[in-house]
């Protein structure tokens, strides 16, 4: 009795190789493919201190433009915020109070990206906690997603040649902890 392998075989022998299996191979490589890119991208963690601040545009809920190029020559603190979250609501007071200490220098400026707030609980919350300096909705979360935040708040210190010079995960417990960061950039 012989067996039938003419499903497996084509004429001559050789073993069938039909366009759709060959396209659904294709496709699990590619899909395999996306899914290790955005682990990989998902696993960078942090930028790195020392490493050249990405590039960002952030415009103020109050129609003014920040560009990170124009920054230059400044120390730039930038707050990574939330109307819902409770550990921005910790330190809103004491960024306040610490940007009210650097705002005559005329070399440091804070500014405040807004991450998933409609413009209403974000001017609600800047209300509530009297925040002065310039603060802008990340829309698209591109600035968050170019500085690979993973939740708020997060906070950036980048130099007067737009390195980044500090970072800080988490809120600030005290003023002192800001005036600290900030100065040790300063310095550098």
């Amino acid at each position: 009795m012989t067996e039938d392998n003419s499903i497996l075989e084509n004429q001559e022998g050789k073993p069938k190789i039909s366009f759709g299996r060959i396209l659904a191979w294709v496709f699990v490589l590619a899909l395999l493919g996306v899914v290790y890119i955005q682990l990989a991208k998902s696993q960078q963690g942090t930028i790195e201190i020392g490493a050249m601040a990405p590039e960002f545009t952030l415009t103020s809920f109050e129609g003014e433009t920040f560009d990170s190029e124009q920054l230059k020559g400044k120390v730039v603190l930038l707050n990574f915020w939330a109307s819902w979250c409770k550990p921005c609501e910790l330190e809103a007071a004491d960024l306040e109070a610490a940007w009210k200490f650097y705002e005559p220098r005329g070399d440091v400026i804070f500014l405040g990206v807004d991450w998933t707030d409609t413009t209403n609980e974000a001017n609600e919350y800047l209300e509530k906690f009297s925040i002065t300096y310039p603060n802008g909705p990340d829309l698209g979360t591109r600035i968050s997603q170019s500085y690979r935040t993973t939740g708020v708040p997060e906070t950036y210190i980048i130099d007067k040649e737009g390195v980044l010079g500090r970072v800080k995960i988490g809120p600030f417990q005290t003023y002192q902890e800001i005036i600290s960061m900030v100065d040790d950039v300063l310095n550098q």
